[in-house]
């Protein structure tokens, strides 16, 4: 018998992996701040629940996707919040993009209620999580973290076990500093270029027929030769990340300057008002 999930946050990300979880026969039940972001899904089959404590009760498994501390813990220690109902008998996975010191005290937190806590961000954006082909970076005991793997095989393609909680959100960060650096660096080369007099399609073409390939630059090229940003992971979003990545770094004593760099400019798009298109709009500050 499937287990009853309970799904916290409908954005770009939460509505199409609660509805791949639906598509995978678990009976789902969701709760967003905003109702009408529900209804996709309640036509689906979804139940709706009126606040997190009601989903919590209602469920075996618990999942947040929201867009960070602040809402995580409005939706656990708010009023009518999940944190009340939970107990042993439960799991709360999250999948928000947090930082690793705020998930190991989050996981402290939540050690007197008894509920198993998986810290399982993800790899991916819009697109694979409307497949089902996301990469669940999951972290704390390994043996549920097993047993959870037909919940996140609905919600992706690979499970990577990270260890302790907190190194899920830790490899969340390793792999999004990573995109960072590789969505300004192709902006940046791509703009360089064009000032230089080189035509878009051939750059592209030089790119995309060596070693310097890459399925995120495939995707991102349209977005760029267009001038046109639709929100696949918002700019506003990776700022918030960089932030975690330069304050994490700070921590370890880890040396990141283009953490330091791509924080700034992801920061300048922000302030900009370009923080609600996608991250390659980064080629606007670039413009500017």
């Amino acid at each position: 018998m499937k287990p009853k999930i309970g799904f916290m946050g409908l954005g770009i990300m939460g509505v199409p992996m609660a509805a791949n979880l639906l598509k995978a026969g678990y009976p789902v039940m969701v709760y967003n701040r905003s109702p009408e972001k529900a209804e996709p899904l309640v036509k689906q089959g979804a139940g709706l629940a009126s606040n997190p404590k009601t989903l919590a009760r209602a469920a075996d498994v618990v999942i947040a996707m929201v867009t960070g501390p602040e809402a995580l813990g409005d939706l656990l220690w708010g009023p009518d919040g999940a944190g009340g109902a939970f107990n042993h008998s439960k799991v709360f996975i999250n999948m928000s993009s947090v930082s690793p010191r705020y998930t190991r005290e989050l996981a402290v937190e939540l050690e007197p209620s008894g509920v198993t806590f998986i810290d399982a961000p993800v790899s991916g954006t819009k697109k694979p999580a409307e497949d089902g082909t996301l990469v669940i970076l999951a972290a704390g005991p390994q043996d549920k973290v097993k047993a959870l793997e037909p919940v996140f095989l609905a919600m992706g393609k690979k499970v990577v076990y990270c260890g302790a909680a907190g190194q899920g959100s830790m490899m969340k960060m390793f792999i999004n500093l990573l995109l960072g650096v590789m969505m300004e660096g192709f902006a940046e080369a791509l703009n360089f270029g064009r000032l230089g007099g080189l035509d878009m399609d051939a750059m592209l073409d030089t790119v995309f027929s060596g070693a310097m390939n890459s399925p995120m630059f495939q995707v991102k090229a349209p977005l760029l030769k267009e001038n046109h940003y639709p929100a696949a992971f918002p700019l506003k979003h990776l700022a918030k990340d960089c932030k975690f990545v330069v304050d994490t770094a700070f921590e370890l004593g880890a040396p990141v300057p283009m953490g330091q760099v791509l924080l700034h400019l992801y920061q300048l798009g922000w302030a900009k008002g370009w923080g609600d298109e996608d991250i390659s709009a980064i080629a606007r500050v670039l413009e500017h």
